[in-house]
């Protein structure tokens, strides 16, 4: 970006740009560059990616320019550029990311869209929900928002909107701020308590047997599967978030060994593991008497990647 035409700086339309930084950052082995090329652009702009492309010849001034060349550089290092702009999409919206925690995934939509079907398939009109370690709260927040919206469309029958209350639970208090920020964006924040805790820790007892659901995305990733990660997730995500141990069940085995007396009889467990720990996670469940093991859920690259389990009723 720094060609010139005699002693005047080339001028840069968003067309130029994507062209440029798309094959730049593909060079530099960046998941999905024609994405991470729109994310920087339209952050610079203050544009949606659509946007983009119906003004393609718009031109880009010289401090956009400055702001856009110095993003694309840490992108090219592998800092993940949901980082660098600040947000990332989850289940159809739109949610503020940092540092503070890892950055939503399309495997934990496959909890979110569980949750939601499950809920509405009970024919409650009430639910209490617990998320353990909510990071970005992208799970708590996107459930809640669903539930609470009453849905109709042109291909299903309505569904009357739900009376739902939550509490969503984290050890980083960075974490936590940002989740708030992200229940109010999406005017949920009244429905959802945040809290610091390591898993039930701080949960007050007399909310036992009381969670409709339970939700999570813990750290599940092993010593071996955590030095295979790609830079921009060993390099820049927070290893608190990711990394539980040896075989990677330092969160899951507790978790399984406690949960079933936070959930009421015939309560739902919808739980996020790696691919590889489906046997152990099975095994685990099962070895807890007030669970009732239903599978393991491929997510949206057919892997096994959500454990279903209920208290016995």
């Amino acid at each position: 970006m720094n060609a010139k035409q005699g002693t005047t700086e080339k001028i840069w339309t968003t067309r130029e740009l994507l062209a440029w930084m798309t094959p730049f950052l593909t060079g530099k082995k960046i998941d999905s560059p024609r994405v991470c090329a729109e994310m920087l652009l339209g952050h610079v702009l203050g544009c949606d990616r659509t946007r983009l492309y119906m003004e393609s010849d718009r031109v880009v001034d010289a401090a956009q320019l400055a702001r856009l060349r110095e993003l694309v550089r840490r992108a090219a290092e592998h800092e993940p550029v949901q980082y660098l702009v600040g947000e990332t999409w989850f289940y159809a919206k739109p949610y503020f990311v940092d540092s503070s925690t890892l950055i939503p995934r399309p495997s934990t939509e496959r909890v979110t869209e569980l949750a939601v079907a499950w809920a509405r398939l009970t024919g409650q009109t009430s639910l209490r929900m617990l998320d353990l370690c909510t990071g970005s709260g992208c799970v708590v927040v996107s459930v809640v928002s669903a539930l609470v919206t009453p849905k109709r469309n042109n291909y299903e029958p309505p569904v009357a909107a739900m009376e739902v209350s939550a509490l969503a639970t984290d050890l980083v208090p960075a974490a936590l701020v940002l989740a708030a920020r992200n229940a109010a964006r999406h005017g949920v924040d009244a429905r959802i308590e945040f809290r610091a805790s390591d898993l039930f820790a701080s949960i007050d007892a007399a909310q036992q047997g009381a969670f409709d659901l339970i939700t999570a995305n813990p750290p599940y990733i092993s010593d071996a599967e955590w030095a295979q990660c790609a830079p921009n997730v060993r390099e820049h995500e927070p290893a608190t978030a990711l990394r539980a141990g040896a075989e990677g069940l330092n969160v899951i085995e507790p978790l399984l060994q406690n949960v079933a007396k936070w959930l009421r009889p015939g309560g739902r467990l919808l739980l996020e593991i790696a691919a590889s720990q489906a046997n152990a996670a099975q095994r685990l469940t099962r070895a807890n008497t007030q669970l009732v093991f239903h599978g393991v859920e491929n997510d949206g690259d057919n892997l096994p990647r959500v454990l279903v389990a209920d208290r016995v009723a």
